[in-house]
């Protein structure tokens, strides 16, 4: 099982990520942080890089409920999406999958949580 879900679509970059923070919205996320990589490397270290964001989806019902569940998931949260420019017009979006993360915290209350937030991220990868 992969670490994580991922989708290749023929779209400008600024596009893809209103896309998919629209699709997340219709599973219930909401993004608490955006990083953008490409602009960090360029300040921190003087290096060029491809377009690269990470976007930290959360859905607040199940994260209260991870948290409920086990008080140092928080390590584990929110839901990466990384959306990157793998060539012009051409973008990469990936999910975490969190029944993979989670098999590490070994807690099976968290199974059937894991299940359905990686159905819903398969749902907002799919439909892109």
């Amino acid at each position: 099982m992969s670490y994580f879900i991922s989708k290749i679509i023929q779209t400008d970059f600024d596009n893809a990520v209103i896309k998919v923070t629209e699709q997340l919205k219709t599973e219930g996320f909401g993004i608490l942080t955006e990083i953008d990589v490409k602009d960090t490397l360029k300040k921190k270290i003087d290096v060029d890089f491809r377009k690269y964001k990470i976007l930290g989806a959360c859905n607040p019902p199940s994260a209260y409920k991870a948290l409920s569940s086990e008080s140092n998931i928080g390590l584990l949260l929110p839901c990466n999406i990384v959306v990157q420019e793998s060539k012009e017009g051409e973008i990469e979006i990936s999910a975490v999958n969190p029944k993979v993360s989670m098999q590490s915290v070994n807690n099976p209350n968290l199974e059937s949580l894991a299940e359905d937030i990686s159905s819903r991220l398969e749902r907002v990868i799919k439909s892109l």
